[in-house]
């Protein structure tokens, strides 16, 4: 089935790249403009309670918005040993959404944008034109800053940004800025306007404890009634159409039948995951891989899944007292954050620490907080991305290989060690119960569904853990803990490194994998406009074309890379060239 109406503009995925490329393309009424999204509908005035909560716990373990079946490693293959037979890697699943408003719809909610070097240094990895100056107008652009006001703020953007007031911190969080005081950091009021180490109330994209998100702004009723628009959901893309090497439209399921949709240009913005894996299956990769699968060469890019990064993380988790458990000011669970500057390696502020004082949405995880630790500023860049086979349907092969560079996993040791000391402090001391590693488990995860048996199991489990201690510390050892104990991590290098290396996670901040640079650099796979290289009428606009994750989590980051690239296609700028309509912003 072919449609018989032709668009200007397809944009594939509705995240929080998508829903931006949408709106600002069906701002001029010439710009026929469709926008596919595989996912369910959110529409403003309509949101699900569980999306709309200012707590994430639950619309982030909701499988209705995950894409299924994707599961990756997080490690590298441990070196071969003679006489030992090489292990498969275990495997582990990867949360990506999938529903209108993507990430911004089921995240944490953090909104902070990076520091300034974050953007210089991928102006000299070849991103011309996305240097700090050019790209904090785009930030200022899509916000409007309920706090702070200036020369670094929005103040009349689609997405709202507030901090949790310090005298609404519940006694956990107000016990761990109370303990980064005496460790020696200093208090930031503004994370985004600050750019050094200290502590802060988290920037989130959140009003009058409501979820703000892509979906429901850029995409509101007045957005949704341009007739030069159309918004289809529960609609996934099974293919990129070409014509020799130009893109011209794609394969859809339309309720469900096979369909051609022609366009003039097609936007990919399905994630640093999704969108290469459409560039795979369309003869744009490896030409290697693609070989290997059948699948037609149409454009030899080496970099197309490849170098993909995120944050590595780990956690130090504790038992929280009732008194200092989270309060009625607010059910946001991560209050206060903190970056700070290891010393390994040359990079300032290279992690970051975010103050869970609630880890789950069950019983129990209002009873257990944690130091959540991120590599903020990572240096490992192996991850790949590959096809299981050409079938849309098939989940891509993901391997992050998060500690590759060696700096890494020492910075999540020293981390650990800092974060267990901090503990000690009397602050922390005074509402923390039992301090132990914590880690992602299958366990955890299996606790993290959504079920009335979850429910009832740790509502029990609840009441013993504010019971004798010797039971809470039974039920810590044997159920929460998985193998390692704090004493033998703390005295020995080679176990907390076994720990860091087993139980480091993803933070879901999935970057990198179809990066732009050169033109003459054989691994970039787009042009600082989000064009792809070696073929025509089709650009990548999320997260995949960063290249290198900025220190800060990813939804503005990409958000800001949509918001300049919608304006590339909008004015055919030059790279580092302003268009019109953020000039304002940039005095």
């Amino acid at each position: 089935m072919e449609w018989n109406v032709e668009f200007d503009y397809i944009v594939v995925g509705g995240g929080s790249a998508g829903c931006i490329v949408a709106n600002r393309l069906s701002t001029s009424p010439t710009n026929r403009v469709l926008l596919l999204e595989a996912g369910p509908d959110i529409v403003e005035g309509q949101v699900p309670p569980d999306v709309d909560d200012t707590y994430v716990g639950l619309a982030f373990n909701n499988p209705r918005f995950h894409w299924p079946d994707l599961s990756v490693t997080t490690q590298g293959a441990p070196p071969a040993q003679a006489g030992y037979p090489t292990q498969p890697l275990p495997r582990r699943k990867y949360i990506q959404p999938r529903v209108l408003g993507g990430g911004s719809t089921i995240n944490g909610q953090a909104a902070n944008r990076g520091a300034p070097d974050d953007y210089d240094e991928w102006v000299r990895l070849g991103a011309a034109g996305w240097n700090w100056d050019a790209v904090l107008p785009y930030f200022r652009k899509l916000e409007t800053d309920l706090d702070f006001d200036g020369p670094l703020h929005g103040k009349d953007g689609p997405i709202a940004i507030r901090r949790i007031p310090r005298e609404h911190w519940c006694g956990h969080a107000r016990a761990a800025a109370q303990s980064f005081e005496m460790a020696g950091y200093r208090y930031l009021p503004d994370q985004n306007g600050e750019f050094r180490d200290g502590y802060f109330s988290m920037a989130i994209s959140n009003r009058d404890e409501r979820r703000v998100s892509a979906a429901t702004t850029y995409l509101d009723g007045s957005v949704r009634a341009r007739t030069n628009l159309r918004i289809m959901t529960g609609t996934p893309v099974t293919a990129l159409r070409f014509e020799g090497k130009v893109c011209v439209g794609v394969e859809a399921l339309v309720d469900g039948a096979p369909t051609s949709i022609r366009a003039r240009e097609v936007i990919l913005c399905s994630g640093a995951i999704y969108s290469p894996a459409h560039l795979l299956r369309a003869g744009i990769g490896p030409a290697h891989h693609l070989q290997d699968l059948g699948i037609p060469v149409l454009a030899d890019r080496p970099g197309v899944g490849r170098r993909l990064m995120d944050h590595p993380a780990i956690a130090v988790g504790c038992f929280v007292k009732p008194e200092a458990r989270m309060n009625h000011h607010t059910r946001r669970h991560m209050q206060v954050g903190l970056r700070y500057t290891s010393g390994i390696g040359d990079r300032p502020s290279d992690m970051s620490v975010g103050v869970v004082s609630r880890t789950a949405w069950h019983p129990v995880g209002s009873q257990i907080g944690a130091m959540a630790l991120l590599v903020n500023g990572t240096e490992s860049d192996s991850g790949e991305i590959r096809l299981a086979s050409p079938h849309f349907a098939d989940a891509p092969l993901v391997d992050f290989n998060l500690l590759s560079n060696q700096r890494d996993a020492q910075r999540l040791m020293d981390g650990f060690r800092r974060m267990v000391e901090i503990h000690a402090l009397p602050p922390l001391r005074a509402v923390c119960g039992e301090v132990f590693p914590a880690s992602y488990t299958d366990r955890v995860l299996q606790y993290g569904a959504v079920t009335a048996r979850n429910r009832l199991v740790t509502g029990f489990a609840r009441m013993l853990l504010d019971g004798p201690n010797a039971i809470r510390r039974y039920i810590i050892n044997n159920m929460v803990i998985d193998q390692f104990d704090l004493a033998s991590l703390m005295d020995s290098d080679e176990h907390l490194e076994a720990f860091v290396r087993k139980t480091a996670i993803g933070a879901w901040h999935a970057s990198c994998s179809a990066r732009m640079g050169r033109a003459d650099d054989p691994m970039a796979v787009t042009d600082p406009a989000g064009r792809v290289y070696g073929v025509s009428g089709l650009r990548v606009a999320d997260a995949s074309i960063f290249p290198t994750v900025p220190r800060a989590n990813t939804n503005l980051p990409t958000m800001m890379c949509a918001e300049k690239i919608s304006d590339a296609i909008l004015n055919d700028t030059r790279p580092g060239m302003l268009p019109a309509g953020v000039l304002a912003y940039a005095r």
